[in-house]
């Protein structure tokens, strides 16, 4: 196989290989459910009431 040649595949599949990395990452990050944003530790603030 000429160099070039062998060079260009090289480039082609470490491109495809990036790429394919890239959308498994968001995949895998939108496949996660979001966690509620309920606060653990609630303040009661003085002289005000509700």
């Amino acid at each position: 196989m000429p160099r070039p040649l062998a060079v260009l595949l090289t480039v082609v599949a470490a491109a495809v290989l990036a790429v394919g990395t890239a959308l498994g990452v968001v995949a895998l990050l939108d496949a996660t459910p979001d966690q509620p944003n309920t606060p653990l530790i609630t303040y009661e603030t003085a002289g005000r009431e509700r």
